[in-house]
């Protein structure tokens, strides 16, 4: 297919990169001049749970969650290599090599440029990006590559499932491992109201839109009303956690690169892992290509949510989730435009 056939990214969307670096500076400059803001803010918490943010995470939680058919999963054994590739990518591989890269690079690599205590914070941000795959970008991702939609919302709907069992243990694993304290009983609650409650609400709202007025109603006129709330819901909240985050930042300018490094590496290499074991396994280029995006990008409005509800807003750990969306986008992009260079590989 030609270039300019290929569907394209919308506007916010490719710009996301961007609208994060606006929004740190936002959220620092109000931290640094309005610190009455943030401190006003952190008296609204329940269970170590910021609401106005929990909140905020809801708005853009919620409206993915409008986007998964649990009913495909009755689909499961038409095509199940594709769907293998998928979990054993993202739950047996993805959350142990982003503990190796992330160890690696702040423990070892960055051991001169990052004091230990930090590091050991980012150590846990990154673990918190690595045990949750991609719930929603993925659906673009798989646009942009003319995936196979039907299977991408199969493949969507079973992470979703798995997240419910797997996200707790593999995180309170790994935490334990880096030496850092994650209560059960947090994690749980954090599960529950960050992936539970909007998956359920979601279910039952679309459930109820398409039995009174339609699918095509619900994918063409209900779902688009909440594109800028989820917008909206992002930046204010990114703006929020910046301003609770702005001393580490003011302090530590060159350790939003440094974090980054292993993200980035961590991104390719997790969707050469699916997408070669795609080729290998012969399977068509609209099932390889989601395969290798779902893996390589992050469900990182779970880990944002995570990360404050462990450690608070103003913590490390939570800043390296935010880079994760970050450089999620740019990072993105170059995969699809790979994928799409090398579509002739899977023509078999």
């Amino acid at each position: 297919m030609a270039e300019s056939s290929r569907p394209s990214i919308g506007f916010f969307e490719r710009h996301l990169s961007w609208w994060v670096i606006v929004c740190m500076a936002t959220g620092v400059a109000i931290g640094r001049f309005l610190p009455a803001a943030p401190k006003f803010l952190s008296r609204f918490e329940w269970a170590n749970v910021s609401i106005p943010i929990a909140i905020l995470i809801w708005l853009m939680i919620y409206p993915m969650m409008l986007k998964i058919d649990f009913a495909s999963v009755k689909n499961v054994g038409k095509n199940p290599k594709g769907l293998m590739v998928t979990w054993i990518t993202n739950w047996l591989i993805k959350p142990f090599t982003m503990f190796a890269l992330a160890s690696l690079f702040f423990q070892v690599v960055f051991k001169s440029l990052i004091p230990e205590n930090l590091a050991r914070d980012y150590l846990a941000g990154a673990v918190l990006l690595g045990a949750a795959p991609c719930t929603a970008m993925v659906f673009v991702w798989s646009h942009l590559t003319n995936g196979d939609p039907a299977y991408t919302l199969v493949q969507v709907a079973t992470n979703d499932l798995i997240i419910l069992v797997a996200f707790t243990p593999i995180v309170a694993f790994l935490l334990g491992v880096s030496g850092v304290s994650a209560p059960w009983d947090t994690l749980l609650l954090s599960v529950a109201l960050f992936v539970v409650i909007p998956l359920a609400g979601g279910a039952i709202t679309r459930n109820a839109v398409i039995k009174r007025r339609g699918l095509e109603y619900f994918q063409n006129r209900f779902i688009p009303k909440f594109g800028n709330i989820t917008v909206a819901g992002l930046l204010t909240a990114l703006i929020i956690i910046f301003s609770f985050q702005g001393q580490v930042i003011l302090a530590n300018p060159l350790h939003i690169a440094l974090i980054a490094i292993p993200l980035i590496i961590q991104t390719f290499l997790i969707f050469f892992v699916a997408y070669g074991a795609s080729k290998k396994l012969k399977l068509p280029f609209n099932i390889a290509a989601p395969a290798g995006m779902i893996g390589a990008s992050n469900f990182f409005e779970l880990a944002v949510a995570v990360a404050i509800a462990l450690f608070g807003a103003d913590s490390p750990v939570a800043l390296a989730t935010i880079v994760g969306v970050l450089v999620e986008v740019p990072v993105m992009l170059t995969l699809v435009k790979i994928a799409n260079n090398t579509q002739q590989w899977f023509n078999n």
